[in-house]
């Protein structure tokens, strides 16, 4: 009787395994929009809005090589995206958005 427990048992854990790393569901993709000149805060927004709110984070880099932090997002233009607009995107892509300061820098 103690083998048919054991058994039953490591049985129980291989469906649970199972059922822990069944296959999603097929994700959902967007295309990316064309945000080049759009302000930092603008371009996170169209993503959220196209999207439907299912990605809400998006990376930011100061282009000009300072390494400036964009703390207030309004501040900076968009001169690059990753993805490049038209490319798809779903929730796991990483996007990042090249940036220089809004009205005093030009896009390299």
């Amino acid at each position: 009787m103690g083998k048919n427990i054991a058994a039953l048992a490591a049985a129980g854990l291989l469906v649970g395994a199972g059922l822990a790393f069944a296959a999603p569901a097929s994700a959902q993709s967007w295309t990316m929009p064309n945000l080049i000149g759009k302000d930092l805060q603008g371009a996170q927004d169209e993503i959220q809005s196209v999207s439907d709110g299912q990605v809400w984070f998006s990376g930011s880099t100061d282009l000009t090589g300072q390494g400036r932090a964009q703390i207030l997002d309004r501040a900076w233009i968009v001169c690059t995206s990753s993805p490049s607009p038209g490319a798809p995107f779903t929730t796991t892509t990483d996007i990042t958005f090249g940036v220089v300061k809004k009205d005093s820098e030009a896009c390299p």
